[in-house]
């Protein structure tokens, strides 16, 4: 066994072992120190005035508005009439009739016999009107037993313009007007029974 390294080991032990605490003495002092006394600011007190809350129900009413004033009454304006001489104003135009003419020897007015109650008018038409063409037109159709009108058709011979000249510009509109056709049935043994071949004329005209 080597004493002399032995004691030197033991020497650095208390040696190393005395600086530690010596540190650790001089840590201890410096944490125990006096703490600095830091700077306060003191804030004033804060006091909330009284208040008193008043409630009112009551609607405030709103003031009468001034009246208007009433505008003084004006005059009439008066105006020059001018002088309209009476051929300026002569302007005519053609006016168009659309006639019915009933002339058929079927149509006796005796009793049981048919009897036509409504015959509209047929309505001019406009190409014939926009021409100027006047004629007739002569349909032929069947009264039935509830007094209405059935199957018109016109008759080509028997539609012509008023010239003579064989035209159809009429024929849809007396159609139309016949269809519109009422009539008291004829009555026959206590029933009411059909009626062809019952024909109508229809003229057109236009008015000077």
């Amino acid at each position: 066994m080597n004493f002399a390294k032995v004691g030197i080991a033991g020497l650095l032990g208390v040696v190393t072992t005395l600086l530690l605490l010596f540190l650790m003495y001089q840590l201890i002092n410096n944490d125990l120190g006096e703490l600095k006394q830091k700077k306060t600011v003191k804030i004033p007190d804060i006091t909330m005035p009284d208040t008193k809350i008043e409630t009112r129900f009551e609607d405030a009413k709103p003031e009468k508005p001034e009246e208007p004033d009433v505008p003084p009454d004006l005059p009439e304006p008066e105006f020059d009439a001018p002088d309209i001489s009476g051929e300026a104003l002569n302007m005519t135009a053609p006016v168009a009739k659309a006639g019915i003419d009933m002339g058929n020897g079927s149509l006796a007015f005796s009793e049981g016999e048919y009897l036509p109650i409504v015959k509209v008018p047929p309505e001019y038409p406009s190409t014939a009107l926009s021409r100027g063409i006047e004629g007739f037109c002569t349909v032929v159709y069947t009264v039935t037993e509830t007094g209405t009108t059935r199957d018109p058709e016109p008759i080509e011979s028997e539609c012509i313009t008023k010239e003579g000249k064989p035209t159809s510009v009429f024929n849809r509109a007396s159609v139309k007007a016949a269809l519109k056709f009422k009539y008291k049935p004829k009555v026959v043994d206590g029933k009411p029974v059909e009626v062809p071949g019952v024909k109508n004329r229809f003229t057109y005209t236009m008015q000077k």
